[in-house]
């Protein structure tokens, strides 16, 4: 038996602060191919990566992907126990990682293991594990299933292994996410002195007009699986420190995080064109750059969806939600390969000094993916 709450701490004990390795993906690496898996690094611009395959290739496949770098812990002072210890301690395992998700790499590599080795299936088991996801994800992820796709490799079903429930287990369950895209404006007008505003043209009241009009009226009103799309201004700057001195150049920065009746590129659209509108009426040059890091997708209710669903709601004793809510996760990548959901542990100090996670709870989730592999290949 494969102890995922040891394997947990060995990986926190890998010091993987995006981009280093830190030795986490070799330790993986070294269990899977004694297990018998098919392992390859495919690392992408010095971006580590790992694929892991048992069984034939071509064959009906479940997959599980992870990530096994982590935030920085910041200020070490404020840690009860070395961020990179693996400490253990009154049932907890403690350490950047613990939550978010060297346990949940751990439990699906754990329960991966055991189950080819105890009931070999007719069909593969495939992991897809990056050493980039909480940076740009450029080479991560994407890279891994880039180099699936150039050599054969496939996966029928995935789970993403990142936690997905809110303070109990077997709470939620995601069956899509939200996209997101963040828009960079600038405003371009004529700087001048405040007392004779005639002879200037103001960026900033041509911007603070735009902005307005994004968030007077909601973009839509929400869907059966999606909240409404809901945006947000994070920055607005001119740089300018003078009371008397209109600036010449504004900015400011919108996030939105939409849902499936949108596209980054139709929001890019009507944002422009609201632009285009409030330069023409104020005279000051609006240009917008958009940077998509997500669309929004949904894994339509199913029998692969059925299935975790039944599974999580046997093992856990509820029946958990299906959601689309939180933020981006590499599932984004996935869902162009194959139907992918995402299950793993509760959220609890995510990305917190003093992250730590229930040694039990990281064996539950073991559990959980072994009955939902065996389920599969029934």
């Amino acid at each position: 038996m494969t102890d995922a709450a040891d394997l947990t701490a060995r990986l926190i004990r890998c010091p993987s602060v995006t981009p280093e390795e830190g030795g986490a993906l070799v330790l993986l690496g070294d269990m899977l191919s004694t297990a018998g898996f098919e392992v390859h690094r495919v690392d992408r611009n010095g971006t580590p990566n790992l694929f892991a395959r048992w069984g034939a290739k071509g064959a009906k496949s479940f997959g599980f992907n992870g990530h096994t770098d982590v935030v920085p812990p910041g200020d070490l002072g404020s840690w009860t126990h070395p961020p990179f210890s693996g400490h253990v301690e009154d049932g907890f395992i403690w350490g950047r990682g613990a939550t978010d998700m060297k346990s949940g790499v751990a439990a699906f590599t754990a329960a991966a293991i055991d189950f080819v080795t105890r009931t070999p299936p007719d069909g593969a088991v495939t992991l897809t594990i990056t050493g980039d996801e909480e940076g740009a994800s450029k080479d991560g992820t994407c890279a891994i299933l880039d180099w699936m796709a150039a050599n054969g490799e496939r996966m029928d079903v995935c789970i993403v292994g990142e936690p997905s429930n809110p303070d109990q287990m077997g709470e939620m369950m995601k069956i899509g996410r939200r996209g997101s895209v963040t828009f960079h404006i600038k405003a371009r007008g004529v700087q001048g002195h405040a007392a004779y505003p005639h002879r200037a043209k103001n960026p900033l009241h041509a911007l603070t007009r735009y902005l307005d009009g994004l968030i007077s009226e909601p973009l839509d009103q929400g869907t059966d699986h999606f909240d409404p799309t809901g945006l947000q201004i994070t920055s607005i700057d001119c740089g300018n420190p003078a009371s008397n001195v209109i600036p010449e150049t504004a900015t400011a920065v919108v996030n939105i995080r939409f849902n499936d009746l949108h596209t980054g590129e139709s929001l890019t659209r009507d944002l422009t064109t609201r632009a285009e509108a409030i330069s023409a009426e104020t005279g000051v040059a609006l240009t917008i750059e958009a940077d998509i890091s997500g669309e929004a997708f949904l894994t339509e209710p199913g029998p692969f969806v059925d299935l975790v669903r039944d599974v999580v709601a046997g093992e856990c004793g509820r029946q958990p939600e299906l959601s689309t809510s939180g933020g981006t996760s590499d599932a984004r990548f996935v869902k162009d390969h194959c139907p992918v959901v995402e299950f793993g542990l509760v959220g609890h100090f995510m990305h917190q000094v003093d992250e730590r996670v229930p040694a039990a709870q990281v064996e539950q989730l073991k559990g959980i993916y072994q009955r939902i592999l065996e389920r599969y290949f029934a």
